[in-house]
């Protein structure tokens, strides 16, 4: 007789096993023993049926929500209070200028770089300015795709910095209309 087929001593492991059996998640093996020590113990029947009505209850039981004026005045009672940026209480400006005066030393330091690529000795042009932007070899200087990688993060924080200015000449246009 295997482990299965045996009934267990403790009541413990039969409503587990039980559960298991009414949850699905028993393998065929298991549940084929649940089954017959269902069909032959009426303690194992008795504890069944009390589960059973209790999974049943459980299933049909509504979780409560509260109701929508309910939430909508909730929501409306925060909205009232301004509720200040944590970040500005921890972040230090002058890092922040640090940082972009850092990026804008290497987007200069790229352009400076990429302006003593250009071959100076060059035959004259037919351009009014004196160099023929068609003819510069821009391979050598955006080649590596660290350079590639570090410009376009360069433009994603740009447009960043560029939303964020124009997120605040929108809100003292807002200050000056109120």
């Amino acid at each position: 007789m295997s482990e299965l087929d045996q009934t267990p001593i403790g009541d413990e492991s039969v409503e587990i096993r039980l559960w298991d059996y009414i949850d699905g998640l028993a393998d065929a093996s298991e549940r084929a023993a649940v089954e017959k020590l269902i069909a032959d113990h009426t303690e194992w029947r008795m504890k069944y049926q009390e589960l059973l009505d209790v999974h049943q209850m459980v299933q049909t039981t509504e979780l409560e929500e509260p109701s929508m004026r309910f939430s909508k005045n909730v929501m409306e009672e925060i909205a009232k209070f301004h509720i200040a940026p944590a970040t500005k209480n921890y972040i230090n400006q002058k890092i922040i200028w640090g940082i972009g005066a850092f990026f804008l030393t290497v987007i200069v330091g790229f352009v400076i770089y990429g302006i003593s690529q250009i071959n100076w000795s060059a035959g004259s042009t037919n351009s009014g300015i004196g160099i023929d932007f068609a003819q510069v070899d821009y391979s050598r200087m955006f080649n590596n795709n660290f350079v590639n990688t570090f410009m376009m993060l360069n433009v994603v924080l740009g447009l960043m910095l560029f939303d964020r200015i124009l997120d605040m000449k929108k809100k003292q246009y807002r200050g000056h209309a109120s």
